[in-house]
């Protein structure tokens, strides 16, 4: 039996390979002679860096770069088993969760560190450069990554604006004569898992600054700032990023690379599948098992498992989902290529031992469900046994 185990990271737990690796363990420990490959997968966020250098036998590199409020920070950025290929997240330079929540203030927070990781990728002559903007604490319109590689915004004095994003309402003029000219030759691949645009309703501050820290007030003022700074730049560049659908994930980091980069926004499943050559592994395989920390009806809009699904389906490969829970909605995969879906938590159980312990529930979890596709196997067996010799399957007692 071949089995793919492509499970995304669960969130504050297990890295997507350490999903995988426990979930191998409860396979053997039922199907002792599967084979078993292990493609660990992400969409960007944290654990992409992660899963496609171990997933495409890559590197790992440390680089200090500036945090999202100063401080100093060692990011891991990777490259690619092709030699050829940077792969970055945003979260590791400029994430919300290298901030404790009582120090987030997304009015200061900066991509500063994002744009450093960039450069660092173009000193080491890679030109194919993969970007994760998943997970920021950031509302900055991307602005930070752009002063890193040159680009200086300037007020009404022709002062340089300060860190964050609150200080783009003083935004006059955008000076890009500096900017890195390695970035012309640069192929920049966004992974990014929203569509919202920067401004408005449904924009970066509105949606996604509370979580970051941004109180009701905060959030008008960004959302002002990243409306004035796109007035600008439509004027400097003749280009509205405003509207543009992804150009507000990671609080409009996903606009500055558009702005100031050829970079191309497309969902970051998809990227991972591709660089991990997923559909090439899913052909010979008899069973898939993917994952995540939580299953629910946002996972039916093409997060993870569901883009795994989708490919799996052209093959006709069935898809079983292992997640940390179950919430609300979860069914709704199972019209999305997903054959059948189980929690690792096998009782009730407070969280905090649910995440020290979820190596060992994965592990648990996924022998459990072997053993259950064995039962399967056996009836199937029996039901041809007995069909193939003409004797009913029902008795008289």
């Amino acid at each position: 039996m071949r089995i793919i185990v492509a499970p995304d990271s669960f969130k504050g737990s297990l890295s997507a390979v350490e999903v995988a690796n426990a979930i191998a363990k409860g396979i053997l420990a039922v199907f002792d002679a599967a084979e078993i490959y292990k493609v660990p997968i992400a969409d960007g966020g944290e654990g992409t860096v992660d899963a496609l250098v171990t997933a495409t036998l890559g590197r790992t590199l440390k680089e200090e770069v500036k945090g999202p409020l100063g401080d100093n920070v060692a990011a891991c950025w990777g490259i690619l088993g092709d030699t050829k290929t940077a792969v970055i997240e945003m979260a590791a330079a400029s994430g919300i969760t290298l901030l404790p929540e009582e120090k987030r203030n997304p009015l200061q927070a900066t991509t500063y560190g994002t744009g450093q990781l960039i450069k660092a990728a173009l000193d080491q002559g890679l030109r194919d450069v993969i970007i994760g903007i998943g997970g920021s604490a950031t509302n900055d319109g991307g602005v930070g990554m752009a002063k890193a590689l040159g680009v200086k915004f300037l007020d009404a004095s022709n002062r340089e604006l300060p860190d964050g994003g609150a200080a783009l309402q003083d935004l006059a003029r955008i000076d890009v004569t500096g900017l890195d000219k390695r970035l012309t030759e640069a192929n920049i691949m966004v992974a990014c898992d929203v569509n919202n645009p920067l401004c408005g309703p449904k924009g970066a501050s509105a949606v996604y600054g509370p979580q970051k820290g941004a109180t009701p007030l905060m959030v008008k003022t960004l959302d002002r700032a990243l409306s004035h700074y796109a007035e600008i730049a439509a004027q400097t560049f003749g280009k509205d990023i405003s509207r543009y659908a992804g150009a507000g994930a990671a609080g409009g980091l996903g606009a500055g690379l558009l702005l100031f980069t050829s970079a191309i926004l497309r969902p970051g499943v998809d990227i991972v599948l591709e660089a991990v050559r997923f559909e090439e592994k899913v052909q010979q395989a008899d069973l898939v098992i993917t994952g995540e920390g939580n299953t629910d009806f946002q996972t039916a809009y093409g997060k993870a498992p569901v883009g795994i699904a989708k490919i799996a389906k052209k093959y006709h490969v069935p898809v079983i989902c292992l997640s940390g829970g179950l919430g609300e909605g979860c069914e709704k995969v199972l019209q999305c290529g997903i054959d059948g879906l189980m929690s690792i938590v096998p009782r009730p159980m407070i969280l905090d031992d649910c995440i020290i312990h979820a190596a060992q529930l994965t592990e648990a979890s996924a022998a459990r469900l072997c053993r259950l596709l064995a039962v399967g196997k056996l009836l199937q067996e029996k039901s041809t046994i007995v069909n193939g010799t003409g004797f009913s399957t029902h008795r008289c007692h």
